[in-house]
């Protein structure tokens, strides 16, 4: 079983086509500081919607893992502004699923 959060960001209008280079920039350093990216990608019935999917093994490893990187220089003199910059507001939700379950959204959701 693995603890997903589901990141869903509402974006300010006009905002998609900064955002999404951005989030790639972003996104190799969540990789490296050790968080399981399973998915990114634009809401299918949302233009300015998009989500970020992570696997954790535990809340713990959750609370440890974006600790250390939203505290981290990385972050907050890479593209942290950027993103922030562009965001109207972003919800997360977590909740357990099977392993199985977490490898079908890897495969099934590509990165944008």
């Amino acid at each position: 079983m693995k603890l997903i959060e589901v990141r869903t960001y509402k974006l300010k209008p006009g905002c998609a086509d900064r955002f999404v280079p951005a989030v790639q920039a972003a996104l190799p350093l969540v990789r490296a500081s050790g968080m399981d990216v399973v998915a990114f990608g634009r809401s299918d019935h949302e233009h300015e919607s998009f989500y970020l999917i992570r696997a954790y093994d535990s809340r713990k490893q959750l609370v440890a893992q974006q600790d250390a990187f939203y505290g981290s220089a990385a972050w907050r003199e890479g593209p942290r502004t950027a993103l922030v910059d562009c965001l109207d507001d972003y919800l997360n939700t977590l909740l357990w699923l099977p392993d199985e379950a977490v490898e079908a959204l890897r495969a099934n959701n590509g990165l944008a």
